[in-house]
């Protein structure tokens, strides 16, 4: 028997993210502008194929060319000629659903690998007896033979994502350790180059090691880009290695990309929106940062538009050494009433940032009041879809020229849902408040979370002229009453200077900040409609969410290599650690037996305790993460946030056996059928699925029904010219 974790059960959550009534409001131009952003972002999507394993793309043809000549409902059939049974087809469409989902095979939360629950020869008697093989039998086998053994293995080194011998990762060539990530870090930094949109390929030559850092780009060739000066391509001699810097990663789907980003712009509503794709289509096309970044600015600029969107190499959660970003790209339509309850947050948060634990030094100069709104989301092409979005990621921008928050409502609406009976580790009473309160108290957390999580504090910094961001005399650090001795220099940034720790860390700051505040404005929760003991209520289910989120943390703890799987249940479970720290009764973790009679735990959260002991808790632990962020101390950052992530058997707490209770009684993260978009003549038609794992698939084989042989090939393509490079 393979271990639960491996594979997705056949009865997982999947449900159909509505946004018919949203689309149906927009103006015929809008939804132009709609569709060209969404067939951006699903062209660029695809390139999370080629970032996550090596026979994640190979496994995508497959599955496309399977369903493509025979849907679902039809394809059964053979399954049952094969002699499947209807439990081994099932699991196979939900496989199949999981890695469109997931846009490869590791899961997206939690980067664990998932394999079909069959038997692997009765896949591959599935798979000769379809049409698709009847028409293309050698292609069909050449592409099982391409992908089948790394679809079913399940090594040490294939269970994870990981760097070196931690596990699988195609953003680094499988020959690079740590060392060479933190290598390559300081060749890009000396070059003043974001390794956002790079992945680092090594290899020897005459007995060096010779490192070629290839740009996601739509180009190939190298020449100047406006605005960037010099090419930043060619061949460089560093610390007595060669590094080369090249475009072309990703050539033919960066081209879609930016060719439907130009056919966005001639909707566009503003000339913002118009500059603001005119520098992500040059992003694109040439593999500039830069551009993005100018990019984002307009972005930034664009208030309140309808029709919401950003697109780019985004986060670092899945590069093992935190500084690449995935591909992600989203197009979402304003939901006007809950907005309204954004922007009277965003309208308090001058006066809530006073309220956070650390000096005014250690606050940004000016908070920029960035827009907040509620979307329902129509597009979300990459691994997975978030509730919240804080963005543009760039320390620069959001420092001195501001940012925006989104909280997706259509994906809070379906993924929050909870059924009793699957409600683990809470007593009786708790699971009541629980169910009721989690979607209010969530909206809270997001809000809270991103607007002044992610959006307050300081970074000090040196610029590459010696000047300094604040009075490098006068500053203290307030855990020592010192003066500040360490800051980021010149091209230095938090994710280069924090690296390994820098995703988790971040979120832990940012849920932090949402616990805090929460208790801290309670009689002012008016803003999200709470008042009273209903408000209460929303801060007590906003606690007992962290604590029992920390417990479940532990799915993504892999015990074998030491290492944290997923970054915001990483920082979870260490907030439950500060929490169960601070004593006095304020959380309790106990060990039990279930009525199954199987291992179970129980955790529980002393309400009255919230103000006076898990307040000062909090207090105190965010105050530190802020210093040591704003002071660039990487040294303390890490002894302080990897002592709370230790997980042991050690100590009050026995976390390596309630990591085994955690997985035995896990539920799967639920998945999305996202609609497509199709244009018939001078309008833009909506084209819904339902929910379910046949949904799913059916949403992906028609998103890219009239390119989809050019789009296949492609992909195999850029597979097959890596390919010696991942063993």
């Amino acid at each position: 028997m393979v271990d639960s974790q491996y594979y997705l059960p056949n009865d997982i959550g999947i449900s159909a993210l509505d946004c018919t009534e949203a689309f149906r409001l927009l103006s015929p131009r809008e939804q132009l502008y709609a569709h060209y952003l969404s067939r951006s972002a699903w062209y660029g999507g695809l390139a999370v194929l080629l970032q996550t394993s090596p026979e994640s793309a190979s496994i995508f043809v497959l599955l496309q060319r399977l369903f493509r000549k025979q849907p679902p409902a039809q394809l059964g059939n053979v399954a049952t000629a094969a002699g499947l049974s209807p439990e081994e087809y099932q699991a196979f469409l939900v496989y199949a659903a999981g890695l469109y989902a997931n846009m490869g095979n590791y899961k997206s939360f939690g980067d664990t690998k998932f394999i079909p629950n069959l038997p692997k020869e009765n896949l591959k008697a599935l798979v000769w007896q379809s049409q698709a093989f009847q028409d293309s039998p050698s292609e069909m086998e050449a592409l099982w033979d391409s992908c089948s053994t790394l679809l079913y293995s399940l090594e040490d080194k294939q269970k994870q994502l990981g760097l070196g011998d931690k596990g699988i990762t195609t953003y680094f060539s499988g020959n690079c350790c740590l060392e060479d990530a933190e290598l390559a870090q300081k060749f890009l930094d000396s070059k003043n180059l974001s390794a956002y949109n790079t992945r680092l390929f090594k290899k020897k030559s005459e007995g060096k090691s010779c490192y070629e850092v290839r740009l996601a780009s739509a180009v190939q060739e190298d020449c100047a880009v406006d605005g960037e000066g010099e090419t930043r391509c060619g061949r460089y001699n560093f610390e007595d290695r060669v590094f080369t810097v090249s475009r072309g990663d990703y050539d033919h789907l960066m081209k879609k990309v930016s060719e439907n980003l130009e056919k966005a712009k001639d909707h566009a509503a503003n000339e913002n929106q118009k500059r603001m794709l005119e520098e992500y289509s040059r992003s694109f096309t040439f593999g500039s940062v830069e551009a993005h970044k100018e990019g984002s600015r307009f972005w930034i600029k664009d208030k309140g538009p309808i029709v919401e969107s950003y697109i780019g190499f985004i986060e670092s959660y899945r590069d093992p050494f935190g500084s690449r970003g995935e591909f992600e790209g989203f197009v979402a339509v304003v939901n006007k009433a809950m907005s309204e309850c954004f922007a009277k947050l965003v309208s308090s948060a001058e006066v809530l940032l006073p309220e956070l634990p650390w000096p005014k030094d250690f606050e940004k100069d000016r908070f920029l009041l960035p827009d907040f709104t509620s979307l329902d989301v129509l597009t979300f092409a990459g691994s997975g879809i978030p509730a919240g979005i804080n963005i543009p990621n760039y320390d620069d921008i959001r420092q001195s020229e501001g940012f925006k928050n989104v909280s997706l409502g259509n994906v809070l609406a379906v993924a929050y849902a909870t059924q009793k009976d699957k409600l683990t580790f809470l007593d009786e009473e708790d699971k009541d408040v629980y169910i009721k309160w989690k979607g209010p108290s969530f909206e809270v957390q997001v809000g809270l979370h991103e607007l002044l999580g992610h959006g307050s504090g300081k970074l000090f910094v040196q610029d590459e002229k010696g000047t300094f961001n604040f009075e490098q005399d006068n500053v203290r650090n307030p855990e020592t009453g010192e003066k500040i001795t360490t800051w980021y220099k010149g091209n230095e940034t938090w994710d280069s200077k924090f690296s390994t720790i820098s995703c988790s860390y971040e979120e832990c700051r940012a849920e932090c900040v949402g616990l805090y505040l929460s208790e801290c404005i309670n009689g002012d929760l008016i803003i999200f409609g709470h008042e009273g003991e209903d408000a209460e209520e929303v801060v007590y289910v906003n606690w007992l969410n962290m604590v029992r989120a920390g417990l479940l943390g532990l799915e993504f703890y892999t015990s074998e290599s030491k290492s944290w799987r997923q970054a915001h249940m990483q920082a979870r479970f260490v907030i439950l650690r500060v929490l169960l720290e601070a004593g006095e009764g304020l959380v309790t973790l106990k060990e039990s037996t279930g009525k199954d009679g199987r291992p179970d735990a129980l955790i529980t959260l002393d309400r009255s305790k919230i103000h006076t002991v898990g307040k000062g808790a909090i207090e105190r632990f965010l105050c530190k993460l802020q210093v040591l962020k704003s002071t660039a101390d990487v040294e303390g950052g890490r002894a302080l946030y990897e002592g709370y992530s230790a997980v042991s058997d050690g100590g009050s707490h026995n976390f390596l056996c309630l990591r085994e209770t955690v997985l035995q009684r896990k539920e799967a993260r639920k998945m999305f059928v996202q609609a497509n978009t199709r244009v018939k003549g001078d309008s833009v038609e909506l084209v819904e699925y339902e929910g379910s794992a046949a949904g799913l698939i059916c949403s992906f084989t028609e998103r890219f029904a009239d390119d989809s042989e050019e789009v296949e090939a492609h992909l195999l393509e850029l597979n097959k010219r890596d390919a010696p490079c991942w063993f």
